[in-house]
């Protein structure tokens, strides 16, 4: 896999954690594909408005890391992104994380999520 496809996909995955989409609301057209689908930890299967609703309800100073981040191509627009993500902000929180996994498509000029998985680390 081309390293420079695998940190692009990664610093993606960082922006949508980390930005405050209150601050631009139209970049998720450029990050979620129209027919994205996420399944929550709990099972839940999420519409992309869901989605759009957390994103821009959460909390904007909290951080997360990204390890053991890999991507494996699908199809040559098509990549799996699977890493493991942990908020680092909150310092108190006893939670391990998760594993998550996105599938990205190359739309000619962007890389877009159509597809999100988190499963909790017990």
């Amino acid at each position: 896999m081309n390293e420079n496809i695998v940190d692009q996909i990664q610093q993606l995955e960082l922006k949508l954690l980390h930005m405050d989409m209150h601050n631009n609301p139209v970049c998720l057209d450029e990050f979620l594909d129209q027919e994205f689908i996420e399944v929550a930890g709990n099972g839940h299967v999420s519409s992309r408005q869901e989605v759009v609703d957390w994103l821009f309800n959460k909390n904007p100073n909290e951080r997360w890391a990204l390890t053991n981040f890999s991507v494996k191509a699908l199809s040559p627009d098509l990549v799996l992104a699977i890493y493991h993500a942990r908020k680092i902000s909150n310092h108190d929180s006893a939670s391990k994380g998760s594993t998550r996994s996105s599938i990205w498509k190359h739309d000619g000029k962007l890389w877009k999520m159509v597809f999100h998985q988190a499963s909790k680390l017990i």
